[in-house]
């Protein structure tokens, strides 16, 4: 029986995980939930999970969450960053799924991994800001983490049974999103509804918008590095517009191993949770002869700059990549608000980075530094944009 706080539960990675708990009570047992703004949905998964905590954004939210609960539950009601790092640490929790978006999971998913807790890892932005420390931590203190992500599952399965010196390299696949195709003049005027529809995948607001930029691919190259202990230069990126092949490793040998399965989130789900046994989940098989091709291509680089600005960032390593994700965060956002356009994105990060002397990372404190610089810098320059 596995003891879990889920952080991030009323989002799309969260309900998910809920159903693949729910359908196997023998194995899982929830003891957290953190909430986000979402209170009716966190109000109907208390009441079905039963858990002894649940955290909310703010003290307003908790105030409104507790009259709604009317002392119906035994679940305490906590608010805030600090709420969500208590819940990751209880000494009942033995897993914790990180799914919440955002650089807002990466003070609780460090606190669930410093307190000894495995982590089953969804939140992208907490290894990119802050990989030599997290993974070092999970190292010293034998902790596992589960990567939740696709193309990150794909690879944990595909290494499986080999020894990692004979690993060449890792090839991340990635659909392309909405705008793979389209005309390269057509994207500074394409609106955040066109670019929330991705093909594939049914995801969050802004992990959609990272994916139309193919900023999280590149995001998802940072964390490879430090997930799969490799360089940068051995972390191959391809578009597969089918989106089947979720992932491959190539060995020494020029041997190539690929993951396939359909595109649905509880397949990477499950096997985190269960690693290194793969739970039954009611889903129909990949029909492989209904497959008519499998092809790839390069990303381009001129239509997917916020790909090659990671990538940059992940080659330059220490603060980087935290400015980086700070800088899109505000990014995205603004492009959501209308304040900016599409292309306008990269734009705004790049002359975030262009600001900013990468400094080592020794604490969680400094990184928090390079974020808060990196959010505080890119609203400078958002203002600049927006004034022109």
């Amino acid at each position: 029986m596995k003891n879990i706080c889920l952080l991030g539960s009323t989002g799309y990675i969260g309900t998910n995980a809920l159903n693949i708990i729910k359908n196997n009570p023998e194995r899982y047992r929830i003891i957290a939930l953190g909430g986000g703004r979402n209170i009716d949905l966190l109000l109907n998964q208390i009441k079905e999970f039963k858990p002894l905590y649940a955290v909310v954004i703010n003290s307003n939210l908790a105030d409104e969450l507790k009259n709604k609960l009317n002392n119906s539950t035994n679940t305490e009601i906590l608010y805030g960053t600090k709420g969500y790092s208590e819940i990751a640490t209880l000494s009942d929790v033995n897993l914790a799924i990180a799914a919440m978006t955002g650089s807002a999971g990466l003070l609780p998913t460090f606190s669930a991994i410093t307190a000894g807790k495995d982590v089953a890892l969804a939140n992208k932005e907490t290894l990119v800001m802050a990989g030599s420390l997290l993974i070092n931590e999970s190292k010293k203190l034998g902790v596992n983490i589960f990567p939740i992500d696709s193309e990150h599952s794909a690879i944990q399965q595909s290494i499986q049974g080999h020894s990692r010196e004979d690993l060449k390299k890792i090839i991340l696949t990635g659909s392309g999103g909405p705008f793979k195709d389209s005309p390269i003049e057509r994207l500074s005027e394409v609106t955040p509804k066109e670019a929330l529809k991705h093909p594939k995948w049914k995801m969050g607001r802004k992990i959609s918008i990272d994916s139309a930029t193919m900023m999280n691919k590149g995001m998802e190259a940072i964390e490879a590095k430090w997930l799969f202990n490799v360089e940068m230069e051995q972390i191959e990126i391809l578009l597969h517009p089918q989106s089947i092949i979720h992932s491959m490793v190539e060995y020494m040998d020029g041997s190539i191993i690929a993951q396939l399965a359909p595109t649905d989130m509880r397949i990477p789900i499950s096997y985190a949770l269960s690693y290194p046994r793969h739970l039954k989940v009611e889903l129909p098989s990949l029909d492989l002869l209904d497959i008519e091709t499998l092809s790839f291509e390069k990303p381009d680089q001129e239509r997917f700059r916020c790909l090659y600005l990671a990538l940059a960032a992940g080659k330059i390593g220490e603060s980087m990549p935290a400015v980086l994700n700070g800088a899109n965060e505000i990014g995205v956002n603004a492009f959501l608000e209308g304040k900016i356009g599409f292309l306008e994105i990269p734009q705004l990060i790049e002359k975030t980075m262009e600001k900013h002397e990468s400094f080592p990372l020794h604490n969680i404190e400094q990184v928090i530094e390079a974020d808060q610089w990196a959010q505080s810098r890119a609203k400078k320059i958002l203002e600049k944009m927006v004034g022109k």
